[in-house]
């Protein structure tokens, strides 16, 4: 009988979405920056505080933003996401830049495109 029951996986992590998706304007913004890593970064969040994430892929400080896209010698048109978390606890923040849920990591970088991406 123990050999006829199929196991599931439960341990697999929820996806978290961002609560300020639909409040802040940046989060529409329709194209991708320039990919900065092809691996997701993790990091502890606290819930209730704000966080900007780098959508430009050009911060020092990444995956998080430190206002590189506000030179006027880069021209750069992205502008940070801003999100929070709804629990403490570690999360994994997209470094290539190219997720469908920003600003956490969806798996987009396991893609061909990106894993043959050159990190600039």
């Amino acid at each position: 009988v123990a050999g006829n029951v199929k196991q599931t996986r439960t341990d697999e992590p929820e996806i978290p979405q961002n609560p300020w998706k639909s409040i802040y304007t940046a989060s529409l913004q329709p194209e991708n920056g320039k990919i900065y890593d092809k691996k997701p970064f993790r990091m502890k969040c606290q819930k209730g505080k704000a966080y900007f994430w780098c959508l430009c892929g050009q911060s020092k400080t990444q995956p998080l933003c430190d206002g590189t896209h506000r030179n006027p010698y880069l021209n750069i048109k992205f502008r940070p996401i801003k999100f929070t978390v709804t629990e403490d606890k570690e999360y994994w923040l997209c470094n290539c830049k190219q997720t469908s849920n920003r600003p956490f990591c969806d798996g987009t970088h396991k893609r061909e495109d990106i894993q043959a991406a050159v990190k600039w």
